[in-house]
């Protein structure tokens, strides 16, 4: 039988924790410090590479992402050493892909050519808003004119560039997001990560949303309609999604978000990264330290984890239907019998099927268009208790 990571991949993500400033809409483990020891970082690293490489030997890595945090505020030097071990330990797949996160500002953007150099295949950069008054909204620190030279100069040195865009913007009407979307498009991208602005707990913004402050956001129909015009104009473009906030070409799919979305084994390093191991017929799910200082530390000393803990079998369960139905293709039902040991309840596939939320391809259950952004409801139904 073949190994889960066979059947779902495996990859290797890389947390850089530091930007130049916090966006008051981010919750991820991003931090702002005055002076960074570059080499430090490196040494815990490549420390956590050789440690998980010992529990994962001969394993194909299909995929390394550097994100963040602001990775492309790592020296071109310390990214190639970390992909040069992993090549020491792993064997790469022929077509791997390599992807870092990248701000669009010129300090970041100066370094393209040396992360091409080192061997990053795929750069996907935060643009977030082509237009500077709600960039400055979102606390972004570059320019829209900044952001286009940087898709430019990325799209001369990369085969694959991909960007994001926020949408249900404070203020924002279908009309403006149109037209925005529409001039993205235009720039002929490969891959758009394309998602709804979320007010989360902890955050500049849920502070000020909390307080009341936090004025104009869309109403629930606006941004429904958003999303259906996103849906529409990317596929007219040529880039219909391959997951709810994902859309690509054929063939451009970020293959390693696929290895989430399919369940496969990621080993996850640096400060609050999370992973996922399938060893000796168990899956762990494995944590790190959210503070930088306590991660670097920890991870010198040779053990970078916080905590590793069997995966009961209904969190995979959970995990395995929330992630594939994220999806246009869906989840693997023989997959989750055979692995899992577990089949959906027949009454409750044809109950959401005759309402038009799911439906069966061969042995695949993907969730329809109309599923597509209820998700939750979909999954409340089909998982018992």
């Amino acid at each position: 039988m073949l190994e889960n990571w066979q059947i779902g991949g495996f990859g290797l993500y890389v947390h850089w924790p530091f930007c130049q400033s916090k966006c008051p809409y981010c919750d991820f483990n991003s931090h702002v410090v005055a002076s960074i020891d570059h080499d430090a970082w490196l040494e815990a690293y490549v420390a956590e590479i050789d440690r998980y490489a010992s529990e994962t030997p001969d394993r194909v890595l299909g995929s390394i992402y550097f994100g963040g945090g602001t990775p492309s505020l790592m020296a071109p030097a310390t990214v190639g050493a970390i992909i040069e071990r992993a090549a020491q330990h792993w064997t790469f797949a022929n077509d791997i892909e390599i992807t870092l996160e990248a701000n669009p500002g010129s300090i970041e953007a100066q370094n393209f050519a040396g992360y091409r150099a080192v061997g990053v295949n795929r750069i996907s950069i935060g643009i977030q808003a082509l237009n500077d008054p709600d960039l400055k909204r979102l606390g972004r620190l570059h320019s829209v004119n900044e952001a286009k030279k940087a898709l430019t100069l990325a799209k001369s040195l990369f085969d694959r560039v991909s960007f994001d865009l926020i949408y249900a913007r404070q203020d924002q009407t279908l009309s403006a997001w149109q037209a925005e979307l529409e001039e993205a498009l235009d720039y002929g991208p490969d891959h758009l990560s394309l998602y709804q602005l979320t007010v989360e707990p902890g955050t500049a913004f849920g502070a000020r949303f909390e307080a009341g402050k936090l004025r104009g956001l869309p109403e629930e129909d606006l941004a429904t309609d958003m999303y259906f015009l996103t849906q529409s104009l990317c596929d007219a473009a040529g880039l219909p999604a391959y997951e709810v906030s994902n859309h690509a070409k054929p063939g451009q799919e970020s293959q390693h978000n696929r290895i989430y979305w399919r369940s496969g084994d990621w080993v996850g390093i640096g400060p609050g990264a999370h992973g996922r191991l399938t060893l000796g017929g168990a899956r762990f799910a494995t944590e790190t330290a959210l503070a930088p200082a306590r991660w670097l530390s920890a991870a010198t000393s040779g053990q970078g984890e916080s905590q590793r803990a069997t995966l009961p079998r209904d969190e995979q369960i959970t995990e395995f239907l929330l992630m594939g139905l994220r999806t246009t293709e869906g989840l693997d039902l023989h997959r989750l019998d055979r692995q899992l040991g577990f089949t959906l309840d027949s009454n409750k596939i044809n109950e959401l099927s005759d309402l038009g939320l799911i439906r069966v391809k061969g042995h695949s259950l993907l969730a329809t268009n109309k599923g597509l952004p209820v998700l939750n409801g979909i999954l409340r139904e089909l998982i018992p208790g």
